[in-house]
């Protein structure tokens, strides 16, 4: 029986881990991308093929700061039914502050090479009845952010890209949803203080932040059938951060 497989884009990172963790509970055979994190995908991989020895897992390298990053990627998948964009670098900088090479990478992580991955296989896509394709936007993407300007912009791009890419890709069976998550506890909110942590907190009605966990399960609903009328869409998920 041939493997239908979910790419997963930024696979070691905290939300993109548990992403995997979910959809391989689901019956999802698996690409993990990572660009530098080797070990922590080759111990995700070891993970996963212990815990679900009836599908395959396979990790594939990828530096999407490149401008061939998608390209180098779409050599290495084939039978691909589903690709989930959650790999990313933030850049908390006032604008005059961001330099040129900064807002460059931003784009080509964040929009160029995930949405030139998307058009090399979207030929995969259509061979089957059903694909998915699932951005992990951002809250910053619909609202802003001031000292996150252009991590703001490409989050915004991608949403954008979802509704538009929805509509032309409907005829073939893909629906094309994203994800806005607001705070999530990850390795790339450490940065910040606990004091400034907590000021977020005492804006967000549901008074916690969210996990990777809350991220991963929004992305198995959409893809585990229950949401097949469904495209186009920006799920927000932020505790009533921002309704």
């Amino acid at each position: 029986m041939e493997r239908h497989y979910c790419v997963v884009l930024g696979a070691s990172g905290g939300i993109g881990e548990a992403i995997c963790r979910s959809l391989a509970a689901s019956g999802w055979s698996l690409y993990l991308h990572f660009h530098s994190n080797q070990e922590r995908v080759a111990h995700l991989q070891a993970e996963l093929t212990e815990m679900f020895p009836q599908s395959d897992f396979q990790a594939v390298q990828a530096d999407f700061t490149k401008i061939d990053g998608a390209d180098e990627l779409a050599k290495q998948v084939k039978h691909v039914a589903a690709i989930v964009v959650a790999n990313g670098q933030s850049v908390v900088k006032l604008l005059t502050e961001t330099t040129a090479v900064e807002m460059d990478a931003l784009w080509k992580v964040h929009v160029q090479n995930p949405v030139r991955f998307i058009s090399l296989v979207s030929s995969q896509l259509r061979r089957v009845d059903k694909s998915y394709v699932v951005f992990i936007g951002s809250i910053w993407g619909n609202t802003g952010a001031a000292g996150e300007v252009m991590y703001s912009a490409v989050k915004g791009a991608q949403h954008a890209f979802v509704k538009a890419y929805a509509k032309e890709a409907a005829f073939s069976g893909t629906r094309v949803n994203a994800i806005a998550p607001g705070w999530i506890d990850t390795r790339m909110n450490e940065a910040f203080s606990p004091e400034e942590r907590q000021m977020v907190i005492d804006e967000i009605p549901l008074m916690q932040t969210g996990t990777p966990i809350h991220i991963a399960e929004a992305v198995d609903f959409l893809m585990n059938g229950k949401a097949d009328y469904m495209t186009g869409e920006i799920m927000n998920i932020n505790g009533g951060w921002s309704i």
